[in-house]
């Protein structure tokens, strides 16, 4: 008999890190193929966890082993005409040092640079979705939740 949720549909998935400085600024990273700046983190390929995805990502992305904290942000993205609905997690990266830093190297044909952000530089470098979502992320961690949002918006 066949596997009855082999049937159902599927969902992009993505997931991110939020990483902090000293200051409470969190780390952002630019992308060489789109004008808006991204949070660390990256798609969740078939048969791996998101958990695993972020460990992944970061690695490629920053040249970095960590270890994801708790998780901070669930986000459902709605379909759009570009891309399907997906399901979308944050998860807390803690303060990484400036010897962490110093030792970061991203990949020249992915990432043209990265900057720590206050939350309102954050939400200028950030698309208005990314931007809700950062925000939802350092509330969270601020206050121990877990944020869920539809299309960036806290869902009660």
């Amino acid at each position: 008999m066949a596997d009855f949720t082999a049937t159902l549909p599927r969902k992009r998935m993505g997931a991110g890190i939020v990483f902090s400085d000293g200051a409470g600024r969190v780390l952002l990273v630019e992308p060489v193929y789109k004008p808006h700046w991204e949070i660390p983190g990256g798609a969740v390929e078939a048969d791996e966890s998101p958990h695993a995805a972020v460990v992944r990502e970061v690695r490629e992305e920053l040249g970095l082993a960590v270890e994801p904290g708790r998780l901070l942000v669930v986000d459902w993205v709605p379909p759009r005409p570009d891309r399907t609905e997906g399901l979308m997690l944050l998860y807390d990266g803690g303060v990484l040092t400036p010897d962490s830093t110093a030792c970061m190297r991203l990949p020249p044909e992915e990432l043209r640079g990265w900057a720590w952000c206050t939350g309102a530089e954050a939400g200028q470098r950030l698309s208005d979705l990314l931007a809700r979502r950062m925000d939802a992320a350092i509330r969270a961690r601020g206050d121990g939740s877990t944020a869920y949002l539809e299309n960036g918006l806290l869902v009660v």
